[in-house]
Parts: structure tokens; C-alpha cells; sequence
């Protein structure tokens, strides 16, 4: 069967071609502050730009929710930032505006103003009631896996990851072995399928349609893990095919994330655009068929040949 989904009346999925969102934050504490747009001539411009360029839809996000930074805000803040932003790009754009959120009042703001989609990064764990308001409204629906921890009060992760150095060593210990690596890499992407398979029966049991349902590995989002961050997502990707188990569309943002600046020791994430681009490209030839960036047209360059390598592969 074929692993496809309609989100906002977008094909996305085994058929269609790799689908392009734009990424958009209106939270001043977002850890690339090139994506950051806080007035509204500005937050329009930005938006016809990945318009014209050709996003499928525009990703707003109201809070950072970087898992390496404190950056928690009250609901009742992201309610007002994502519901002002929404309705702007959605009266204004001739394309469908994602809210991106995992709790109840920023969502139900974020619909009232015209969002058609919710991009949940815990996945419909972080807030029990946001899987009935996506149920009822009938929009679209990307479940990110994250690790499931509790967070103190201040919003950060109550435990910490396991720092390891750049080339797979752990810091006062000896190098893992080409085969520990392996089976860390399998363990990663089992992992992450374990989670995706939690959303979606959470989404099953709500009465969400799986049609309308994209999920995403959660690049970056691992962080307490026995294997370093940056180690972990390069795993991921690398094994992103094994995903198609699920049956729903694949979802990756790998856009400036911070294991491209691990990797490549690129501190800035405003220098990080060439290491973005070779990530988004590995991930199309790997089965990716949604990928959300701060930069799009760059980006459907690097999709677009990616897509033809693919296809001359046969694997189209």
C-alpha cells in the first residue's frame, strides 16, 4: 500500500514529488535568528518569498523547542504570538500555514485563525488534549518522535545527555567500535519507530484519520541518549528508509540543526546552509517525501537533483 497522506489538500507521499515547507518563527528565542520575523510587513514578506519560491505550506512556530535550550514560554504567550502570525499569513498567502505547537490553547488559537495543519514535536504526548481538538477540527497532522522525559519546571530536559566527543568517543573513554556503531544505528531508528508507532496509536485511538497523518524522525531531538546527538541523527538519516514500516509519509527538517555544526564544526547556525543542504539531499535518496526548512529555495534545488539522482537509481 501506498504510503502517502493529504495534508491541507496537499498529496504528500509515494506519487508526488518531495514537497517543500517553509519555516517561520515569530519566537524571538529561536535558535536561528534568521527565521526569526517579529513584525508583521516583515513575517508577510518572508512568507511570499517561500511562496514564490514553492512551499507547499508555511510552518509557524511561536516557541523554540530546541531540547538544548530553556526557552519555555506560557501558553498563553505562544497562544497570542501564533494566533497574530496565522491569521496574517493565512488571510494573506495563497497556501496552507501549519501551526507549529504541542499544546491545547497555541493550537486551538492557531485553528481558529486559519491554521489547516499541527506540527507536534512530542508527538501528541506533551498535551493529552490535543489529539481531540486535531480530531474534531479534521486537519492535517505531523507527529515528530522526541524522547519522552519529564521536564522540570523551568521547561528543560530533567536529565542530561550523554556528551561524547565529534568522532564517536566518549569523553574520557575509548573509541566504540565500527560494530558498536552499527548496532547503536539500528537501535537509533528502532528507537524512533517505537515512537512514531506510540503517536499514531494515539492518533488511532482519537479518531484521527491516518490520511492525515506525516510523521518525522525528530532530527535533534535525542538527547539522553548512549551515543552522541550528532552521532544519533546522522544514524537516523542514514536508515531513514526503514520508516515506510509505519505507512505514512516521511517528514525530516534538518534545516541549520546543531548535529550539521557538530559535524562539520560550524558553531553559527547562519553558516550552516551548505551542510543543511547535503543532509536534505541524503535524506530524499533515503525516502524523505516532506522537508521543512528556514530556506527554500535553495533547498528545492538540492530536493530537485536529489529526486533525479533517485530516480536514475531506479528507486524512484
Amino acid at each position: 500500500m501506498a504510503n502517502r497522506a493529504i495534508l491541507a489538500g496537499i498529496i504528500v507521499g509515494d506519487g508526488a514529488p518531495v514537497a517543500v515547507a517553509g519555516a517561520l518563527n515569530v519566537s524571538p528565542e529561536s535558535f536561528y535568528h534568521g527565521s526569526i520575523v517579529t513584525r508583521g510587513d516583515h513575517l508577510l514578506r518572508a512568507g511570499e518569498a517561500m511562496a514564490r519560491a514553492g512551499a507547499v505550506f508555511i510552518d509557524v512556530g511561536a516557541m523554540s523547542t530546541a531540547p538544548y535550550r530553556s526557552s519555555r514560554v506560557p501558553a498563553s504567550l505562544e497562544s497570542d504570538r501564533l494566533g497574530w502570525a496565522v491569521e496574517l499569513l493565512a488571510r494573506k498567502l495563497d497556501l496552507p500555514v501549519s501551526a507549529d505547537t504541542s499544546r491545547l490553547e497555541p493550537a486551538r488559537a492557531a485553528i481558529q485563525a486559519g491554521a489547516r495543519i499541527i506540527n507536534d514535536v512530542t508527538g501528541l504526548t506533551g498535551d493529552p488534549r490535543l489529539a481531540a481538538l486535531v480530531a474534531r477540527s479534521g486537519i492535517g497532522l505531523i507527529l515528530m518522535a522526541s524522547e519522552r522525559r519529564a521536564r522540570t519546571p523551568t521547561g528543560t530536559a530533567g536529565r542530561r545527555p550523554v556528551r561524547r566527543g565529534r568522532a564517536g568517543t566518549a569523553r574520557g573513554g575509548r573509541r566504540t567500535s565500527r560494530v558498536g556503531r552499527s548496532r547503536s544505528g539500528d537501535e537509533a531508528i528502532d528507537t524512533v519507530t517505537a515512537r512514531l508507532a506510540e503517536s499514531l496509536a494515539i492518533a488511532r485511538a482519537a479518531g484521527i484519520s491516518p490520511s492525515r497523518i506525516a510523521v518525522d524522525p525528530g532530527i535533534g531531538f535525542f538527547r539522553a541518549q548512549p551515543m552522541s546527538w550528532h552521532e544519533w541523527d546522522c544514524a537516523v538519516l542514514a536508515r531513514l528508509h526503514r520508516l515506510r514500516r509505519l505507512g505514512r509519509p516521511v517528514c525530516v527538517g534538518v534545516s541549520r540543526k546543531s548535529f550539521i555544526g557538530a559535524v562539520a564544526g560550524v558553531e553559527d547556525p547562519a553558516r550552516r546552509l551548505p551542510g543543511s543542504l547535503a543532509a536534505v539531499a541524503l535524506a530524499v535518496r533515503e525516502g524523505s517525501q516532506l522537508i521543512r526548512t528556514h530556506d527554500v529555495e535553495e533547498t528545492i534545488q538540492a530536493v530537485t537533483v536529489a529526486e533525479a539522482i533517485r530516480r536514475a537509481a531506479g528507486d524512484a
